[in-house]
Order: structure tokens, then C-alpha cells, then sequence
């Protein structure tokens, strides 16, 4: 049976992922400064403005003007063109974390109520489904030829769109992919197209000994023209890029965003855990495909339900699965935190090409027992 699906990826300067990637390099300061920081922070981004809002309560005084304008430094705005940019003014609206919520958290309890889900499948080496890879690459091969100077003409901000055509749920082709990248007036749209199926199409599906589909089957900036983009163009927003971050849609997803949110929030923490547990199922060859899931109460220890699913893939009995998964990690909030070492500032690189199907984070990691 041939089936096609379509996943979506976003630059690292797209507007919603400068706010992921300035919530969690708070995360990250307030971790740095103090492991046991609880931070719920949000960011907004718009034309030539950032505003700061949330939660943190860190023993340590953070310099939040100072660390949003070096993420946004970093990532290319550094241009009065853009309309956005390091000295966009800001506006911060943090206080601490309410004592209503810290009861429950400080008896290892969950910091809020919700269901979370990890997937796996063994259809990439990344064990991840392929069109989220194939986007996932694509973009931060754009945003290293505009950083490299490669691609000097290339402007931050930045998607991508892949479909693939799946033969019995096996990936066999590439059928269409997207592009939409702002660059500089002055280089030809022709040229732009041509360059990027060189230096990042076709490499990146090289990769992967995949196909590059014909010229007409690969689209650059749909509307024919983007010369601005980032927030002067698009508001952009923590949180809203939760598909990209996670399965690309292949895959169940319980709501919750990750980035701002320290582990004591089983939105990012559990959501960790069930990667973990349903990629070393796959890595283990009990199962070709697999979800975990699991849901909790906040200011309880222990999940309200699990759950394992194979979808009919799996080598070995359900049993014989769950037994491995359940003792893979412990499942009350501070044995994910523990057994994770999630109190790492670890965050603002996973804010960027997806939480998962990267190496480097202790979710990823294959258990060798």
C-alpha cells in the first residue's frame, strides 16, 4: 500500500524558535547558577520588541535583558534592516514561582497535571520518523551556510516541508519538498534556488542515499519573494512549535510545550522519559515502532497511567516489553530528574532542529545492560 507524509521544520531565527531559545538560555542560567531553580519563563517577539514574562525563583540575580540579546546576537539579527535585532528594547515581567504550585513541587511532587508521549521507529539510524529528519537537516544546513558566509545573501529566519512516500509503512522516496528562506534582493531567485538544491538539498538527502527529487517537485519561497524575515514580519512566541520539536505528527502529542519549563514540569521531563523508554525498545530490536506513554497529577510523586504500544510491530511478547520499560526509569518525577540528570544546562541547544533524534542529550542515550 503507498501512503505520503508531510513533516515541517523551522530555522533556528524563526520567530517562535528565538523565544524557545531565549526561555531555556534563562533555563539554563538559573540552572547554571542553581540546580534546583524552578523556572516557567515565556517570551514574545515582534517588531523591533521583546517582552519577557514568567516564573523564576533562583537564589542567584539572572541578567534577563543580557541574555536575550546575546541569543538574539547570536542567531543573525544584528541588522537595522530587520526591523529586530540585540537592541530591540525589552520588557521583562518575572516574579517567583507561586507558592501554591511550590508545595506540590517541593515534595517531588509534578509541577502540573498532564499526559506526555515518547515515539520511536526504526526507520532512520536517528530512530526517528524520516520526513522530521529530512527537515530537521535541511534547516540547519541553511543556517549553516548563512552562518559559514556560503550562502552570504541567505537572511535568518527559515522553513522547510518534506513529503516522503512510504511503500507498507516503509520510506522509499522523497516526493516534494519546500523551502522558504528571506535573502537579499540582489541575488536572483533563480540563483537561490539553484544554490540550495547544491549545497543543501542535495547533500543532506545524500545523506540519508535518498533520491533528490525533480527541480519542478522543489519549492523556494512559495509566494516568489521574501526579502525580510523574523519578527518584524512574524510575531513569534514560546511554545508554539510543538510538532516541530517533537514527531513532525508522525506521533501523539499530549499539548504541552517544552522550552521555559524547568524538570520539575513533566510536560518536558516525562516527555523525555517516554523518548527514552520507547527508543531503547526499538534500539533493543523488541519492536520496529513504539510509544510510551504517561500521564500524571500535579503535586503527585507517581504517574497516573503508562502505557506501552507497538502497533503490531513487536518481536517479543507486550509483556516481556513492558517489563523492560517500566525498569528502565523511574517514573516519579525526581527519579526522571535523577535518572536523566536533568538539571543540566543542557536546554537552549535543544530549543533548535528538534528535542529529539539528536546526539548529546541523556534522553537520546541507548542502554547498553
Amino acid at each position: 500500500m503507498i501512503t505520503y507524509f508531510t513533516s515541517e521544520s523551522v530555522a533556528a531565527g524563526h520567530p517562535d524558535k528565538i523565544c524557545d531559545q531565549i526561555s531555556d538560555a534563562i533555563l539554563d542560567e538559573a540552572l547554571r547558577n542553581y540546580p534546583k531553580s524552578r523556572v516557567a519563563v515565556e517570551t514574545l517577539v515582534t517588531k523591533n520588541r521583546i517582552v519577557l514574562a514568567g516564573e523564576v525563583t533562583c537564589p542567584e540575580k539572572l541578567s534577563y535583558q543580557s541574555i536575550a540579546r546575546n541569543v538574539v546576537k547570536d542567531l543573525g539579527y544584528d541588522k537595522e534592516r530587520y526591523n529586530f535585532g540585540y537592541w530591540s528594547p525589552i520588557s521583562v515581567y518575572i516574579h517567583e514561582q507561586s507558592p501554591d504550585i511550590s508545595q506540590g513541587v517541593d515534595t517531588d511532587g509534578a509541577g502540573d497535571q498532564g499526559m506526555m508521549f515518547g515515539f520511536a521507529t526504526d526507520e532512520t539510524p536517528d530512530f526517528m520518523p524520516l520526513p522530521i529528519v529530512l527537515a530537521h537537516r535541511l534547516v540547519e544546513k541553511m543556517d549553516e551556510m548563512r552562518e559559514s558566509k556560503k550562502m552570504p545573501y541567505l537572511r535568518p529566519d527559515g522553513k522547510s516541508e518534506v513529503k516522503v512516500k512510504y511503500d507498507n509503512g516503509k520510506p522509499v522516496s522523497v516526493e516534494e519538498i519546500v523551502i522558504a528562506v528571506p535573502h537579499d534582493p540582489k541575488t536572483k531567485k533563480e540563483q537561490v534556488k539553484k544554490d540550495l538544491i547544491k549545497y543543501i538539498i542535495t547533500p543532506v538527502l545524500k545523506q540519508y542515499k535518498l533520491d533528490v527529487p525533480k527541480t519542478e517537485h522543489i519549492i523556494i519561497n512559495g509566494t516568489g519573494k521574501w526579502e525580510i524575515g523574523g519578527p518584524a514580519s512574524d510575531t513569534g512566541v514560546t511554545g508554539r512549535k510543538i510538532i516541530v520539536d517533537t514527531y513532525g505528527s508522525f506521533a501523539r502529542h499530549g499539548g504541552g510545550c517544552f522550552s521555559g519549563k524547568d524538570p520539575t514540569k513533566v510536560d518536558r521531563s516525562a516527555a523525555y522519559a517516554m523518548r527514552y523508554i520507547a527508543k531503547n525498545i526499538v534500539a533493543r530490536g523488541m519492536a520496529k515502532k513504539c510509544e510510551a506513554r504517561v500521564a500524571y497529577v500535579i503535586g503527585q510523586r507517581e504517574p497516573l497511567d503508562r502505557n506501552i504500544e507497538c502497533f503490531g510491530t513487536e518481536k517479543t511478547s507486550m509483556k516481556a516489553i513492558e517489563d523492560y520499560a517500566w525498569k528502565l526509569l523511574d517514573l516519579s518525577v525526581r527519579g526522571i530528574i535523577e535518572g536523566l540528570d536533568l538539571r543540566q544546562p543542557i536546554y537552549k541547544n535543544s530549543a533548535r532542529y528538534g528535542h529529539f533524534g539528536r546526539t548529546g542529550f541523556p534522553w537520546e542515550k541507548i542502554n547498553k545492560e
